[in-house]
């Protein structure tokens, strides 16, 4: 695979730090390894914002990213949270940034909640504590020119979701793209340093997880599907609320796209591109397998970039 980087032609000015949106993903981990490696820039830091509900798988791969590839490399890993989003959004006192949850309507039409999660949960605590590194907490004034270069993790598969940031003290860099690697050579790559087992990275009860991802949790990993269970059924008794004002919602939520409880989804259907056992086919199945590579905080797969 292609690791030349491309050139844009003119010098861009320097970043005061090197700082990577780590979602713990294939593609973020990739360019983490990367860094370690020395392939690419050493990372001043590695930023994971923890929505508090993370798969017990996520968090046991942060620990071993940390601990094998980012401290050995002297890349710290800083881990930074606005709250847990599952006790937040099933407390009717706590101002809640609301997940894209499926809606049956009281007229019996399908609906969707606002999805406020990915800007509330994991852009918010990562951009605070960019501002910390740069040595400007909010609401100091950061001076013209002193800026982060921000790694994020979209590979070539994705390079419409590469968007420029909303701030002036962030400039967002997409080295996979620069480097041409893909989603599968992210995999491959990761696989020769023994990070085959790579997660997807995204809320344990994601409303966007295909029927593979609520299997895995429900065939691998019981006490999961018992809280994505006992969630997904809190969320009718009257916490399912419509935004942060705190309105309760008009409907009935759900976190299967059938609109159905979670514990009767029908979730062993399995599409006819998975009985075929295409994979080039079964990889774009969004029904069977859901976003690609989980949520990503700064182009979350469930819909428009953020």
């Amino acid at each position: 695979m292609n690791r030349t980087p491309a050139s844009s032609g003119t010098a861009p000015a320097r970043p005061t730090v090197r700082t990577l949106s780590l979602g713990a993903g294939v593609q973020s981990t990739t360019l983490l390894l990367l860094s370690a490696l020395g392939e690419l820039p050493k990372l001043d830091a590695a930023i994971f914002a923890d929505t508090g509900w993370e798969p017990k798988r996520v968090y046991e791969h942060l620990d071993r990213v940390e601990r094998e590839i980012a401290a050995p490399a002297g890349i710290p890993v800083l881990r930074v949270a606005s709250g847990n989003i599952r006790d937040d959004a099933l407390d009717p006192s706590h101002r809640f940034a609301s997940m894209p949850l499926y809606v049956l309507n009281q007229d019996g039409t399908p609906g969707m909640t606002r999805r406020q999660c990915t800007g509330e949960y994991k852009i918010k605590p990562i951009k605070r504590q960019v501002r910390e590194i740069l040595g400007y907490p909010y609401p100091a004034r950061i001076p013209t020119g002193v800026f982060a270069e921000q790694w994020i993790g979209i590979s070539t598969d994705e390079f419409h979701r590469a968007k420029d940031a909303d701030v002036k003290y962030t400039h967002n860099r997409f080295p996979l793209i620069e480097l041409g690697l893909s989603r599968g050579d992210c995999l491959a790559l990761l696989a020769e340093h023994g990070l085959e087992s790579t997660p997807k990275s995204s809320c344990l009860g994601c409303p966007f997880h295909g029927n593979a991802q609520w299997r895995t949790i429900r065939d691998e990993s019981p006490e999961e599907w018992v809280d994505v269970v006992e969630f997904d059924a809190a969320i009718r008794a009257g916490n399912a609320r419509a935004n942060a004002d705190g309105r309760p919602l008009l409907g009935q939520a759900y976190l299967h796209r059938s609109r159905v409880p979670l514990s009767e989804a029908p979730i062993d259907h399995r599409t006819r591109r998975e009985r075929l056992g295409t994979q080039e086919r079964i990889a774009f199945d969004r029904e069977e397998f859901g976003p690609e590579d989980g949520c990503s905080p700064y182009s979350c797969r469930s819909g428009e970039p953020v």
